[in-house]
């Protein structure tokens, strides 16, 4: 955006920190939506707590360091693990589109005018293209995973040119955050065998049962 703005001299510092302004502020709960069932699902599921953590020792050992964004590029199994939790319960479970043209979708003509709601999460959840759609399987986003799959068929932020303007800002946050908080501590559940949390869709797609049973302690491995 500041390179854009050298380039565009209708570009001025006051819209640029409107920008700015507009995607740290409206990705302010969602993030932290991302964050509540990240933690929640790798509490669940400790084998893949385990592999996260493997992956962080490996990169920054017992080190107090920072996340760099080499480190960012590093961190696949941690990003495969986001991704799967923004799979199975995307911040946003729905989005509208106004259709400026007649639209030909699946033998039908959507009219010009015509306002379409876009079901995100039930296209996460369809078992065609994401097997045992209910289940929590980050290596679905491993790249030998994610051949052939349709750049549509895994749409958290949304797609196309109204997309989310913070889409990597946001995927940064998480991964930075989750760094960080899962080199010092770790997280399991009250009751592991109870069922799956049931998302409540609302403008964002929050834990119907509001009540935390986390437990969370310290990696005694970490300084």
């Amino acid at each position: 955006m500041v390179k854009a703005s050298e380039e565009n001299s209708d570009m001025s510092d006051e819209v640029l920190r409107n920008e700015v302004s507009t995607f740290m502020a409206a990705g302010l709960d969602s993030t932290a939506v991302a964050f509540n069932w990240f933690l929640y699902l790798i509490a669940k599921h400790p084998d893949h707590q385990i592999l996260v953590m493997e992956e962080l020792d490996l990169i920054f050992g017992d080190s107090d360091r920072p996340v760099t964004a080499q480190d960012l590029t590093r961190l696949k199994y941690l990003e495969c693990c986001i991704k799967e939790t923004l799979r199975m319960y995307p911040p946003f479970p729905a989005v509208s589109r106004y259709l400026s043209e007649d639209v030909q979708s699946g033998g039908y003509t959507l009219p010009r005018g015509l306002t379409v709601v876009i079901n995100i999460f039930a296209a996460h959840h369809d078992p065609t293209v994401f097997p045992d759609p209910d289940a929590f399987k980050p290596e679905r986003f491993l790249p030998e995973n994610s051949v052939g799959r349709h750049p549509y068929a895994f749409i958290p932020f949304s797609a196309g040119p109204r997309n989310c303007i913070a889409q990597k800002y946001a995927m940064m946050e998480l991964k930075v955050c989750l760094a960080n908080i899962l080199r010092r501590l770790k997280f399991s559940l009250v009751d592991p065998s109870a069922p799956l949390e049931i998302p409540s869709p609302q403008l964002l797609l929050k834990p119907k049962d509001s009540e935390c049973n986390l437990i969370v302690s310290k990696r005694l491995d970490i300084s």
